[in-house]
């Protein structure tokens, strides 16, 4: 939206719909869409007390998540993949995946609002959420959007995660190039995923990501 632009009851419906939750109480969904540049303008609080709230959320929902799913992981492998969760980076690419920066209400140019904003507002609206409807409706939200920041350590990620499970590794295939993009599938517990890039390495890259995450968000025991 533009900058300061006043949210209507249309604009609530749809930051609701991309959000994909329902608030009891509006003002704490439009006080987590309100950067500290707008509320300097209009008196009003900004969302950092409610992205201060979500920073917790969000530690604890991905931790309780990691501890579930990789129950042989040492302390520092958790932290590890953790990191990849809950960076700036990751969630910036989470708010990316949703589109949430289209509704905040902001008063700054568009060329100073910066991945730390991104992920200010994943941060925000988890916090908002927790205060309405409680911890599970927080943990289902990151849920729907969380996202493993981009890495070249896919392939070390995902044959850790089969190893803890199996005493196998990832099979990769590669496939014809066509028009200078490679194509690469791999497969492991059962389950296969594909990947292209501009060379052999990116192609096993993106095809053990799209099989990492989709072995994590099936909960894969």
């Amino acid at each position: 939206m533009r900058n300061g632009e006043t949210w209507t009851e249309e604009t609530v419906r749809r930051a609701e719909a991309c959000i994909g939750y329902v608030f009891r109480e509006k003002a704490l969904l439009v006080a987590a869409f309100t950067h500290k540049t707008y509320a300097n303008v209009s008196g009003e609080a900004d969302n950092e007390r409610l992205e201060f709230l979500g920073d917790a959320v969000l530690q604890l929902s991905v931790t309780e998540d990691l501890y579930a799913g990789h129950p042989g992981a040492a302390e520092g492998k958790l932290t590890e993949l953790r990191q990849q969760y809950v960076s700036k980076e990751a969630l910036a690419q989470s708010e990316r995946k949703l589109g949430l920066m289209r509704y905040l209400r902001h008063s700054a140019g568009e060329s100073n609002l910066s991945d730390k904003t991104s992920s200010s507002l994943i941060e925000a609206v988890a916090g908002a959420i927790y205060l309405d409807g409680g911890f599970g409706a927080a943990k289902a939200f990151l849920g729907r959007c969380l996202t493993v920041a981009q890495t070249e350590n896919y392939k070390t990620l995902l044959q850790e995660y089969v190893q803890e499970r199996q005493k196998s590794t990832p099979v990769y295939r590669d496939e014809e190039q066509e028009a200078g993009t490679f194509r690469c599938s791999v497969s492991a517990l059962g389950f296969t995923a594909t990947g292209t890039g501009p060379s052999k390495k990116a192609a096993e890259t993106a095809a053990a990501q799209a099989l990492y995450e989709k072995l994590r968000k099936g909960n894969h025991p």
